[in-house]
């Protein structure tokens, strides 16, 4: 199947490399979708009028940064184009709400600077409330109030769909990854590949899902048990004592099987194959708000969370070298190759084409060429994988003077 990229005379921010394939064809559309851009963040002020909680919006931008984000969707590719369409304008408004606090030295407890208590610097302080704080909660927003968006438009149009979200917004000399899903973002340098994000799976997520259905039994509707027992546990197994674990719980302990206990469990399956409520296999993402488990009225919306995970990379105190970039791609890639791998290819890759102005796609298509199986392949061992592959290649080196 054809790997497609921007035309050449297209550049993507830093220089970015990107690189897609449609290999499920599970609809019309591709279910990744990506976005990418700079990031004009203008300046709110207060009125000189009485009253302060008027802001008026300053027409010069005022701050800038750059964004890049994979949106994986399931159930069709309608959650994934709104996102698509919309986060970046969510993340750029709930920016700007909060830029007075981005540049001052230490984030004011109030906003228009007004103080109420001579000792608020000292509190701020002493909660350890920095300007990346800020950044941070302002996409920990922007995820949840596109999650709403999301909503409201698959209702309206009645269609149905949900997404993961992985995001990379660059600002003030820092890189913000910000995750809910199974994407995977990682730096790639000469001597270290680092994990920037995380994935979230019914399995990564079994006790706060666990702990969600012990809260609200409701929720269940009296189909699932909560418990995790190793396997599926069957009649045979009443009256004995099996290994389970529930929601306080790390390790593993024994019970007396009861006939509740038989009933399909909350997380079932292993590792890839592992479902929420038999029906999916993340445990964060946008959309999905009309999902119900196959043949009842169980929601899965309650146990899904819009809520990302943020890691922060600062970039200025890295000695950075050429050939040191960040990968994300959707799960397509990272089912067939590992870290290390990708890394490997990354450190092959460059160094043999550094007079390449479009390096950075080619070596984002590459990435995609090894995981269809060819033999003769840049790895070797041949690994197919079926599902839709999305590749942003960030390039780091020499980058972000502007972004301040």
């Amino acid at each position: 199947r054809p790997v497609r990229s921007p035309a050449r005379g297209r550049s993507l921010p830093w220089n970015a490399g990107y690189a897609e394939i449609i290999n499920a064809e599970k609809s019309e559309f591709n279910e990744d979708q990506a976005a990418c851009g700079k990031l004009c963040i203008q300046r709110y002020e207060f009125g000189a009028g009485e009253d302060q909680e008027w802001l008026t919006l300053c027409p010069e931008e005022f701050l800038t940064g750059y964004y890049w984000a994979l949106f994986d969707g399931h159930g069709g590719p309608a959650a994934a184009i709104l996102a698509a369409n919309t986060l970046h304008s969510c993340l750029r408004r709930q920016l700007e709400a909060v830029v007075e606090g981005l540049v001052a030295t230490q984030p004011p407890m109030h906003l228009s600077g007004r103080c109420v208590c001579s000792s608020d610097p000292q509190f701020v302080e002493e909660k350890g409330i920095r300007a990346e704080d800020l950044v941070i909660g302002a996409l920990e927003n922007a995820f949840q109030e596109c999650d709403e968006v999301i909503g409201r438009e698959l209702e309206a149009s009645g269609q149905v769909g949900g997404c993961t979200a992985l995001v990379a917004v660059s600002l003030q000399g820092k890189l913000y990854v910000a995750n809910a899903g199974d994407s995977r973002a990682i730096l790639v340098r000469r001597d270290e590949v680092r994990l920037l994000s995380f994935e979230f799976t019914p399995e990564t997520e079994r006790q706060r899902i666990q702990q969600l259905a012990f809260v609200y039994p409701e929720l269940l509707a009296g189909e699932f048990t909560r418990l995790e027992f190793p396997r599926r546990l069957k009649g045979d197994d009443l009256g004995q004592k099996v290994l389970f674990r529930d929601h306080h719980m790390s390790g593993w302990s024994y019970k007396c099987v009861e006939k509740s206990d038989l009933k399909y469990p909350l997380i079932h399956g292993q590792g890839r194959q592992a479902r929420l409520l038999g029906t999916l296999a993340v445990s964060r993402g946008l959309g999905d708000h009309q999902l119900r488990v196959l043949d009842t009225n169980i929601p899965l919306k309650p146990f899904l969370l819009s809520v990302p995970q943020v890691t922060v990379l600062d970039v200025h105190q890295l000695e950075l070298q050429e050939e040191d970039v960040v990968v994300m791609a959707t799960d397509g890639l990272w089912d067939v190759l590992s870290n290390e791998q990708v890394a490997r290819l990354v450190r092959s890759f460059l160094p043999a084409n550094r007079d390449d102005p479009h390096r950075f796609s080619e070596l984002a298509k590459m990435l995609i060429h090894s995981t269809q199986g060819k033999e003769d392949g840049p790895t070797g061992e041949g690994q197919v994988s079926y599902d839709d592959v999305s590749v942003f290649v960030i390039p780091l080196h020499g980058q972000g003077q502007g972004s301040s």
